[in-house]
């Protein structure tokens, strides 16, 4: 406990992190204030007593958890973050397909600055269509046969406004993600996503509470799932943590075929390279098929199709453990080509013993990394549809989602991320006095 009020107190002494941490709290405060500023025209009282008899068992309610009750409230940020993340998968994925798109992510900086561009151009006609189609879903919200958006407000003024307004609030909300990506501690739209489910916990617990309170749910019950939730949670994070290594010999001088004072070295390649970000990158996308139908609350025929998009349905389960899975795959071939770690061996003269440097090392590292990444991707699968298999057993929609998975992980994940960037910046300036007296450590491969 000691060695933890330290390192906070650390923290603090460098003027340079301690600005950092401050702004990203200060930007991260605007996020939850925006979350509470309802739209104009938007009757508060109705609107309150509408969502609170309203189920969270749906993509909806899910989406609301991503957005920290912003979308619930029918505030300015009801739309979060999703459109940018939305916008980038699909600039990632053109990257892969298109010969432009890979010429740009082949020019280095002035490549990535215009993917940014175009990721934000791409952020506003996606922000559009998703405000478009909220509008329209607001409009069909009533209590108690009264509209949460009064008749006479129900014109083309407000949708107009509402628009523009949605629309802008992601657009804000995009540019303090990467202001505390730059300026802040890191991590800047995750920390958006991260804040916003944290937010919904005391919420989930309250309800949950109520519930026990009132007798329709049973407490033991409810603690067993939620320890065997905890304990298959905890083994998935243990599993996704660890790394494979593989030997690479950097030889000083060879005599004959002998090698005289190699040096060995080690290559960790992680079961999941990617992270949480597969999970963000298939909810986003599973998003879109409701915001479309959204446009036609009206239509039977569509309204029955967005049935196989309920988030409690099978299929929509099925579907989104593949998306996972693929987006698992995507995003590590992204973060690690196995041809570039390969020909940088190959320069500095390392070499995998019994393997040929160059292209046959390349594919062995390819080779490996696929099948440690395969068990990877479905755990991930398995922990983000588990809660819509645990609300079955009587658990209320909010707190599954909570301690489900999908939040779980992305909790946990932009946590550690955090505290191994406050623990770099610590490392850096305090190197000899942390690591001596044992305070940090930095984190081993396993």
């Amino acid at each position: 406990m000691e060695k933890l009020i330290e390192t906070f107190r650390n923290i603090f002494k460098i003027s340079e992190l301690r600005e950092r941490i401050l702004y990203t709290l200060a930007l991260l405060l605007i996020v939850r204030i925006g979350a509470h500023i309802t739209l104009p025209g938007i009757d508060a009282s109705v609107l309150a007593d509408a969502m609170k008899n309203r189920s969270t068992d749906t993509l909806f309610g899910f989406y609301d958890l991503f957005v920290g009750g912003a979308f619930s409230n029918a505030a300015i940020f009801a739309l979060g973050i999703m459109p940018y993340i939305s916008a980038s998968i699909i600039l990632q994925l053109l990257g892969a397909v298109m010969p432009y798109f890979q010429k740009l992510q082949q020019e280095g900086e002035e490549g990535r600055k215009k993917i940014n561009q175009l990721t934000r151009y791409g952020t506003v006609l996606i922000s559009f269509m998703q405000a478009w189609g909220v509008t329209i879903h607001l409009k069909s919200i009533n209590y108690n046969g009264i509209p949460i958006v009064p008749p006479e407000v129900q014109g083309f003024l407000f949708q107009f406004n509402s628009i523009i307004l949605l629309v802008a609030g992601t657009i804000f909300l995009m540019w303090m993600g990467e202001q505390i990506t730059e300026k802040g501690i890191g991590n800047g739209i995750s920390m958006i996503i991260f804040i916003g489910i944290i937010d919904r916990f005391p919420y989930a617990v309250l309800d949950e509470y109520r519930l026990i309170a009132a007798g329709t749910r049973n407490i033991i019950v409810e603690l067993i799932i939620i320890v065997f939730m905890a304990m298959i949670i905890s083994s998935v994070i243990l599993i996704t943590q660890g790394a494979r290594r593989i030997p690479v010999q950097y030889a000083k001088r060879v005599v004959g075929r002998k090698i005289v004072g190699g040096v060995t070295q080690y290559i960790p390649l992680r079961v999941n390279t990617a992270g949480v970000m597969p999970i963000i990158f298939a909810q986003s996308i599973m998003f879109i098929p409701n915001t479309i139908l959204s446009f036609f609350p009206n239509n039977e025929t569509l309204q029955n199709l967005a049935s196989y998009f309920n988030y409690t349905s099978l299929s929509y389960s099925i579907i989104y453990g593949l998306m996972i899975i693929f987006f698992t795959y995507f995003y590590t071939a992204i973060a690690f080509n196995p041809k570039d770690v390969a020909d940088n061996m190959k320069k500095q003269g390392g070499f995998i013993p019994g393997i040929s440097p160059g292209k046959q090392t390349a594919e062995y590292i390819d080779n490996i990394l696929t099948k440690i990444t395969l068990p990877g991707s479905i755990f991930l699968a398995i922990i983000a549809i588990l809660p819509a298999f645990v609300s079955k057993f009587g658990v209320s929609g909010q707190f599954a989602q909570f301690f489900g998975g999908t939040s779980l992980l992305i909790v946990v994940g932009v946590a550690l991320d955090t505290l191994q960037q406050i623990e770099t910046h610590l490392i850096m300036r305090h190197y000899d006095g942390f690591m001596k007296s044992g305070k940090i450590k930095g984190r081993k491969a396993i």
